[in-house]
């Protein structure tokens, strides 16, 4: 065996061995240090410490804004369907580990109305957790009724959760002013 094949085996240990020891560093550190494992949000609680700011991890609830369209409204109507604005994020997962997300549906109609009859696009909507249906209830293929067909008050909001694998679009297709 030669001196430069016995060399270079020499280094690829010793390479091996460093990365290998800094990896468990990386891993174990943290427990030896501090007490307490790495968490899968490692980075938001280390900006936490530095910022203050607490709103990380899996109950932190951001809503995605709905598509909203401008209302294009004659002065004197009395509503539209933009007048509604749905916002859903995602949520908590149930203990089985299906994905939440939480629905708010907005009535922010200036003119100050009263909605009724709220129907939104929704698919073949379907939730592993149970929704009140005088809340939100899915009639048909891609037809939900909202607040069970009762007028939304302006300015006030329904809300509800809904467990499955996936998001779900929701639109309003059809209000009754």
């Amino acid at each position: 065996m030669s001196s430069l094949s016995l060399k270079r085996r020499i280094r690829f240990g010793l390479t091996s061995a460093v990365f290998a020891f800094f990896f468990l560093l990386l891993i174990i550190g943290p427990v030896f240090f501090t007490g307490k494992p790495i968490g899968l949000n490692f980075m938001a609680e280390a900006n936490s410490a530095v910022t203050g700011n607490t709103n990380f991890g899996p109950h932190r609830k951001l809503l995605k804004q709905g598509n909203q369209v401008e209302t294009n409204r004659i002065w004197g109507d009395k509503c539209s369907k933009t007048d509604i604005v749905i916002n859903q994020g995602p949520t908590a997962p149930l203990p089985s580990g299906i994905p939440t997300y939480t629905v708010e549906i907005m009535n922010v109609c200036v003119s100050g109305c009263d909605i009724s009859g709220i129907h939104l696009k929704c698919g073949w909507f379907s939730s592993a957790r149970l929704i009140n249906p005088r809340i939100f209830k899915r009639l048909h293929f891609d037809d939900c009724l909202v607040n069970d067909g009762k007028p939304l008050i302006n300015g006030h909001t329904v809300s509800f959760q809904y467990a499955n694998t996936f998001r779900y679009p929701l639109s309003v297709s059809s209000v009754i002013c």
